[in-house]
């Protein structure tokens, strides 16, 4: 598994031209906000009021409390599963499961678990469990999470993930993986006893990025509670603008930016050779990616608000559009990883030693395809989206022009993802 000596590997050298690639991107952006401008003049979305019902019987599997109940066992199980692996296995990741479950099969692995089922790390979630477990014997929380913390906990634990990824030297050690897991653990349930059950929705980073995911999901619930099938972005657009989603979706697009250029030559002789030290200056890297996607969104926001008007949630009012485009990255860097590492990592899991990779299911050519067709159709999601936000928030005479800048910032990001994936 030496593809996670950092953690998740990155991608460069595909087989694909950067003309016709760059190209191809930015034909389908502007010929998305041109016919949206034209033909998408009222608001069409209508978030968690929107879809099909499912079956009857269908929603009784879904809420029937012996599904739930199988569901956060196998989590459960899982987790235990991995901190003895973590506890008493080999210290070597080719050897031992826990690295690759938790950098492969939680972190990459949630992405298409929760666009085709939905926000499912909800149910599996063991912090969740064993909160519930013992609730009956502590005491009351003495207050609900503070409103105006909102998502900035999760923020904050995906920022410490990745960090733990992408720059401790060395993060595929199995004591890394258990006292990781084990001090994360830990601060969630304290947390959860303060502020009850309802802290993991905002203060669980992997919960959070799970539902956020989710929007995109097909499966969703109305607000009535109601199982229905629905248009992806029917459930993006009902995100909650909350403080902390921009930060959340920020740390997703800047640590993954950062996992893009980590392993260029130029930057890994300049970690080596810095004064500062390789984990500082790794350190530096990757906040300061994460810091320009946030300062980009937020000088777009502020362009929007001057070209077309106050918002009530300036900067939360287009924060969603920024979750397809950390969905494209994310399939972008990481479906390689998933399909080769993710069975081989179940299968020492379950037992069989020194298993072989399997062979990629695409080539070279195929892959490329692939993940850049993926940053694109992130990036055209994403001005679908912001154009209906902003037909519903802008009068008509505003509406185009206050989607320039969010243009603007579609397109840069575009150039970078392709950048990233090309050079």
């Amino acid at each position: 598994m030496a593809t996670l000596a950092h953690g998740i590997g990155s991608v460069h050298d595909l087989p694909v031209s950067a003309f016709y690639a760059f190209a191809g991107a930015f034909t389908a952006l502007f010929v998305s906000f041109l016919a949206l401008g034209l033909l998408w003049s009222t608001s069409q979305l209508r978030g968690d009021r929107a879809g099909h019902p499912l079956p009857a019987v269908l929603q009784r599997f879904a809420d029937a409390r012996v599904t739930r109940r199988a569901l956060s066992a196998a989590g459960l199980a899982a987790t235990v599963l991995v901190l003895l692996h973590a506890l008493l296995g080999p210290d070597d990741p080719d050897r031992n499961p826990a690295p690759g479950a938790f950098y492969v099969l939680l972190w990459v692995g949630l992405v298409p678990a929760s666009l085709l089922l939905g926000p499912l790390w909800r149910l599996l979630n063991p912090l969740r469990t064993v909160y519930r477990a013992f609730r009956r014997w502590l005491p009351s929380p003495a207050r609900t999470p503070p409103a105006r913390l909102g998502l900035w906990p999760a923020a904050a634990g995906l920022l410490g993930f990745t960090w733990l990824e992408l720059v401790v030297p060395e993060p595929a050690a199995t004591a890394t993986v258990l006292w990781a897991l084990v001090l994360y653990g830990t601060l969630q349930l304290c947390c959860a006893i303060r502020y009850g059950e309802g802290w993991f929705a905002q203060g669980d980073a992997f919960e959070v990025y799970s539902t956020l995911l989710a929007r995109l999901s097909p499966l969703g619930r109305r607000a009535d509670g109601r199982l229905v099938l629905r248009a992806p972005l029917h459930g993006l657009d009902g995100t909650p603008a909350v403080p902390g989603l921009v930060a959340t979706v920020c740390v997703l697009l800047g640590s993954t930016a950062y996992d893009g250029f980590s392993g260029a030559p130029s930057w890994i002789g300049l970690l080596q050779t810095n004064p500062l030290g390789r984990v500082p200056a790794a350190t530096l890297g990757l906040l300061g990616s994460v810091a320009l996607v946030a300062a980009l969104y937020c000088l777009c926001a502020a362009a929007t608000r001057l070209l077309s008007g106050p918002l009530p949630h300036p900067l939360a009012a287009f924060a969603h559009t920024l979750v397809p485009i950390a969905l494209g990255y994310l399939t972008a860097h990481y479906f390689s990883l998933l399909v080769t590492e993710g069975p081989r990592t179940f299968a020492m899991a379950v037992g069989v030693e020194d298993p072989p990779a399997p062979a990629p299911l695409l080539g070279p050519g195929a892959l490329a395809v692939l993940q850049v067709s993926a940053v694109v159709l992130g990036h055209v999601l994403a001005v679908f989206a912001a154009h209906d936000r902003s037909v519903r928030l802008f009068p008509p005479s505003k509406a185009v022009v206050g989607q320039l800048p969010m243009l603007v910032l579609m397109v840069t990001y575009t150039v970078g993802g392709l950048s990233l994936l090309l050079t």
